[in-house]
Formats: structure tokens, C-alpha cells, sequence
């Protein structure tokens, strides 16, 4: 496979400490480009952009392509495999350090195998940091996009599935074997594809969404007190939106927590 050429041609082997699990099913590449809609007008972001399979097809559409890549190793075998694309910029740093609204031009769409070790975060801060992004395509473990998706009273539900779904909502996913990894992980993969539905949640919000969950067996009033909220204002605002008083905080939806974020200033 093209994949593994390219590594033993270098000397190469993926550090799984890293999360390096590479991509080598270029119809999946295909398939990320086609469902975002890339267009020569986006400019894209990707994060971890290992052996450059995924930049190279980037860049062949997009206008500009930043790739974040934090091991220094693969610089030679990338610089290879990028050779003629002048439109790529790659920042080799972690990731979760780089500040993305400084990224310059500024990404419309990020499309990336993930390192699941830090898929979440960089899904969710990419909401409210990246606000130019129209679209995400990106690979990750099966049960965080499950997470992602969830839907209120789903015991999944959580902090991550509010705050991607205030912002955006799924147009595509497909479940991915293992076998089309190099090496391959230890869990299944999923391939979502989002668009941005509004803007990405405020730090109150985010704040107010933190602090609901820090507690999953407490009521949400309960949690909230501990951040010096009265509990007659949240069971009020419950009662106004037609929640008992002792909602769990699963049991909001997203536009909940946007009414009680809004009912709390």
C-alpha cells in the first residue's frame, strides 16, 4: 500500500502515542472532499496531517490549506508528498496550542483524520474559535461521534453534544473499519460531516453547559448553585420552558440551555 511505501522510504513508523493511525483508503479522502462540499474558494484546516495523503487532495481544490502537524519526524516524507503544492502551510505544533483565529487566511472548512485523543476538543473549540468555518468532514473513533450526536435523555448526552449541536448539525456519517488504517486501532471509526448552523456558544454558555454536567447525578439546579446561581431563578426558568424542577441536566436539549443561559443574565 501507498501508505506504507511512503513510511519504510523514510524509515519510517507511526507513533501510536500520537494517535497516528494513518489513513490509506484514498477513496475515504474522496469521499470527506466530496460530502463537505470543498470548493476553490475554501480554505482548509486539518489537523494531524501525518503522511500528507489528505493535504495533498486539499490542496488540489482548496485555495489554501493549513495542515498542523506536531511530529517533526515526518517533515521529509510530507515535504515529498506536498512537493508541487504551493497553497499549504504546515504549522508543526500541537494542535490543541495552536490558536486558530490567528490561522491566516482563515479556514471555512476542516477536514481531518483526528487523533482521537484530541478529536473533541478541537471539534468543539473550532465552533466559537474558527467562526469563517462553514463545514466539517472529519474521522474520528465511533463512539465520540456517537457522543457528538447524541440527543437529550441518550446516556451519551453530554457537554460536547450541546456545544456541537448549538453550532452545527450532521449532513453525513458513515461508520469505518479498522482495516483501512495504518496500524490499525484498537476501535471502530466514523466519518461525520457537519454544517455550521449558527454561531458557536458564547463563554457563558460554555461556562453555564460546564458546570451543568460537572454532576451528572445531581438535578441541574443542584449544579448550578455550586457556581453561586440561585436555585429559585433556575427552577423558574425550568418551569417557563416546561421542565420539572428536578431536570437532570441530560434531559435539556440544546436550545434549553441557550434559554437558560439567556434567562440567567
Amino acid at each position: 500500500m501507498r501508505v506504507i511505501r511512503l513510511l519504510e522510504s523514510h524509515g519510517l513508523s507511526p507513533n501510536t502515542d500520537l494517535g497516528q493511525h494513518f489513513l490509506a483508503d484514498e477513496n475515504l479522502v474522496d469521499l470527506s472532499l466530496r460530502e463537505v462540499g470543498l470548493t476553490p474558494d475554501d480554505v482548509a484546516f486539518e489537523v494531524g496531517a501525518g503522511v500528507g495523503v489528505l493535504t495533498r487532495a486539499l490542496a488540489h481544490t482548496a485555495r489554501w490549506v493549513h495542515a498542523a502537524e506536531i511530529d517533526t519526524r515526518l517533515a521529509p516524507l510530507l515535504a515529498e508528498v506536498i512537493d508541487a503544492s504551493s497553497n499549504v502551510t504546515v504549522h508543526w505544533t500541537d494542535a490543541m496550542r495552536l490558536e486558530m483565529g490567528t490561522l491566516d487566511p482563515l479556514p471555512t472548512v476542516l477536514v481531518s483524520n483526528l487523533p482521537y485523543s484530541i478529536a473533541t476538543p478541537i471539534m468543539v473549540e473550532s465552533t466559537w474559535q474558527l467562526p469563517t468555518l462553514r463545514g466539517w468532514a472529519v474521522m474520528t473513533q465511533r463512539e465520540v461521534a456517537d457522543r457528538w450526536m447524541a440527543h437529550p435523555g441518550d446516556p451519551t448526552y453530554g457537554g460536547p453534544s450541546v456545544l456541537m449541536q448549538l453550532a452545527t448539525e450532521v449532513t453525513f456519517r458513515r461508520n469505518v473499519g479498522r482495516e483501512v488504517f495504518i496500524p490499525r486501532p484498537r476501535v471502530d471509526s466514523a466519518l461525520v460531516v457537519f454544517r455550521r448552523t449558527g454561531p458557536g456558544a458564547s463563554p457563558r454558555l460554555r461556562e453555564l453547559v460546564r458546570a451543568s454536567f460537572a454532576q451528572r447525578r445531581k438535578t441541574l439546579a443542584n449544579n448550578l448553585t455550586t457556581q453561586g446561581i440561585a436555585r429559585e431563578r433556575v427552577v423558574a426558568i425550568l418551569t417557563e420552558l416546561g421542565l420539572p424542577a428536578a431536570a437532570r441536566p441530560e434531559h435539556l436539549s440544546p436550545d434549553h440551555y441557550r434559554a437558560l443561559a439567556m434567562g440567567l443574565e
